[in-house]
């Protein structure tokens, strides 16, 4: 049994530029108060590339990985693997990482639809329920394409 969190956000911007800002501009929208590291932080990193990094930086220019960047697909598609369990901390493991795909599928010159799909969480091992409840939450995955969103409208 595949466990997922799907969420969709329409945005009023075209294509290219969702995808730009979701992408290259993680930071943008990323809040401040999601990060892993001890360090405030400074930036999120989405490598532009299959094989990439997807990766945190802090004010002290620590490094903590999420995951890896699996398929880039520009301006459709980008799946990454998120290596973060339910306790917040990072595993290592392929094997218990979950996937993140988010497709932009246009339905205008100057909307687009994004589809976020979070799966495989039972990956995640005993952990696995502790991390969809959060992703899955008023602070999860809707409430950061409603940030992601506003930022992409800007």
């Amino acid at each position: 049994m595949t466990e997922s969190v799907t969420r969709v956000v329409t945005v009023r911007a075209a294509q290219q530029h969702a995808f730009k800002v979701f992408t290259a501009g993680f930071t943008t929208w990323w809040p401040a108060s999601h990060h892993i590291g001890g360090a405030e932080l400074a930036e999120v990193v989405l490598e532009q590339q299959e094989g990439g990094r997807w990766y945190e930086r802090g004010v002290d220019g620590s490094e903590c990985d999420w995951g890896t960047v699996l398929a880039y697909d520009p301006p459709h598609r980008v799946l990454l693997s998120w290596h973060l369990n339910g306790e917040w901390a990072y595993d290592p493991d392929p094997a218990k990482a979950s996937e993140v795909e988010v497709r932009f599928v246009a339905e205008g010159p100057d909307v687009t639809r994004v589809e976020l799909e979070h799966r495989h969480l039972e990956r995640h091992g005993d952990t696995w329920q502790a991390l969809r409840d959060g992703v899955s939450s008023d602070g999860g995955w809707a409430d950061l394409l409603r940030g992601f969103a506003a930022t992409a409208e800007a």
